[in-house]
């Protein structure tokens, strides 16, 4: 009954903008999510840049994951994109994406890039189910010698 109640009484994960002082969360996040994690001084440098675009997802007062990028006139990079270990699996990422491809399609932005592992299936599945395709490739890019994977959207 306690594993019950305790699964009930789970704060619902609410998505929001990032803010400045999320940077420390984030890069917990990250560096549980990457094999070379992002420090809290990098992220918080991205997160002041009036060309990033920052989205959380939070359970109560906990961060458990987030979407960053960069635009440049009228595209965007997606730089990084992850949910906390202990909550994959449960649909966040999807909606976290959804919300921030409307926000960046609102600041005007037509295109939208990233990079992804081409090892990493849940990924690829998201950003084919998102509407993402292939755009090119980049033959042994990550440290493993895989190759990454060049998806592109279109929003407008």
């Amino acid at each position: 009954m306690n594993f019950v109640a305790r699964i009930l009484s789970r704060p619902q994960p609410k998505f929001s903008e990032a803010r400045k002082w999320d940077a420390a969360a984030i890069a917990a996040v990250h560096a549980a999510s990457f094999q070379r994690g992002w420090g809290e001084d990098e992220i918080a440098r991205l997160m002041l840049d009036r060309a990033v675009v920052t989205h959380r997802v939070m359970a109560g007062r906990t961060l458990i994951g987030f979407i960053l990028s960069r635009m440049a006139a009228d595209e965007a990079e997606i730089l990084s994109v992850a949910i906390a270990p202990s909550w994959r699996g449960r649909g966040l990422a999807r909606p976290l994406l959804d919300l921030h491809l409307r926000r960046l399609a609102g600041l005007g932005v037509r295109a939208v890039f990233l990079e992804v592992d081409e090892g990493n299936a849940p990924a690829r599945r998201l950003y084919r189910r998102a509407g993402f395709s292939e755009a090119g490739r980049r033959q042994g890019y990550y440290g493993s010698g895989a190759s990454a994977l060049i998806l592109r959207r279109d929003l407008g």
